[in-house]
């Protein structure tokens, strides 16, 4: 039984921090850059209006190894679905408690403990951005800008059931396909309409065709618009899809063939235009990662397990930026993005002492 204080953490999951509720993931970003202050963090602040602001807190720089801690403000939950939170012996339970308040208090507590030990933390810097359960859209530029200053990255979304941290997650994009035909009456009329529905169905099974699943690959038409009514040739018809991929090789060859799927509709008469695009690049496994993971497990005597997922985070931007990243350093749970949201007390406690002794091994120039 884990005897933490856990009445911190309670303090950051009972304020709500919905993506689209700038006030309480505002409000959740001020307490926590209070905390690292505390530690001697200097916090700057980018403002954005319509989205949570993001946090980049500092610590002092000396010559070494650079270390980003990335965490996100924002959860799922929108205001009075789900906002309390409990604890037993075992788990505690709230929104964000292992997605990811919870991973953001593990990196807090080892920060803590660090400054207690050594009276000064530097090289460690923490980046807290807002909008990451909607897909980065803005932070992700920054993410990328500030990568370039670092060495190491530790992401710390949820770990693994077997303590697992990440070293691959698939890219992800969401694209849109705008198809334009040519209305007319489906009894006086018929052949002179160009059918944009039809040309939907053609094209909705050639993107799925590109799917390869030994390879990892997916193309999921997750939505379809078309048409006005039964009697009319449809004039517009609109599909909604989403890559997934394991490599950039399969990232270019699914590219390049939507790219002609779109350039050559099937049905005469009709145009396609395509639009979105990749959201988060991939997180590819290297041997540089590898070499940070041995690191980690002689100067820490661990045997520290891994995984890959096929879900995305904020490391596959800081990756795909030539950043050794390892994701999965917050605490083990499971039911997030439900109300059923839990985490383990005995993850908590041995992830934080793992995790500060990372950061000790970092200042000293070890790893």
């Amino acid at each position: 039984m884990s005897k933490r204080d856990f009445s911190q953490l309670k303090e950051i999951i009972e304020i709500n921090s919905w993506t689209r509720n700038k006030a309480g993931v505002d409000k959740n970003g001020e307490i926590f850059s209070s905390w690292l202050k505390e530690l001697g963090f200097e916090c700057n602040i980018y403002k954005r209006e319509a989205i949570g602001n993001h946090l980049h807190c500092t610590s002092a720089h000396k010559e070494g190894k650079k270390l980003l801690l990335l965490g996100h403000l924002d959860t799922v939950f929108p205001p009075n679905s789900f906002e309390k939170f409990k604890e037993d012996d075992a788990w505690i339970y709230g929104p964000g408690v292992c997605d990811m308040k919870g991973g953001n208090f593990v990196a807090l507590e080892a920060l803590r403990t660090m400054y207690q030990e050594k009276d000064s933390i530097h090289n460690i810097d923490f980046l807290l951005v807002s909008d990451e359960e909607t897909g980065s859209d803005d932070s992700k530029y920054l993410s990328m800008e500030l990568a370039s200053k670092y060495d190491y990255c530790m992401v710390f979304e949820a770990a693994g059931a077997k303590d697992e941290v990440v070293t691959a997650r698939k890219g992800v994009g969401t694209f849109f396909v705008d198809i334009a035909g040519k209305a007319s009456h489906a009894g006086n009329h018929y052949s002179d309409g160009a059918d944009a529905n039809l040309e939907a169905s053609y094209m909705i099974q050639s993107l799925i065709a590109l799917t390869n699943l030994e390879k990892g690959t997916t193309v999921n038409v997750g939505k379809i618009e078309g048409g006005i009514g039964a009697n009319t040739i449809s004039p517009h018809a609109q599909l909604t899809f989403e890559l997934r991929y394991t490599d950039t090789i399969e990232r270019d060859r699914v590219l390049e063939a939507v790219n002609n799927i779109i350039a050559t509709p099937k049905v005469a008469g009709t145009t396609a235009t395509l639009s979105g695009g990749i959201q988060r690049d991939v997180m590819q496994p290297s041997w540089e990662q590898a070499k940070f993971v041995e690191k980690i497990n002689t100067l820490c005597n661990v045997s520290l397990p891994t995984e890959q997922r096929g879900g995305v985070s904020d490391a596959n931007i800081v990756s795909s930026q030539g950043v050794i990243t390892l994701d999965g350093w917050g605490p083990y749970g499971d039911g997030d993005h439900t109300i059923n949201e839990r985490a383990s007390k005995e993850s908590f406690d041995k992830r934080i002492i793992l995790v500060t002794e990372i950061f000790g091994y970092l200042m000293e120039n070890k790893i």
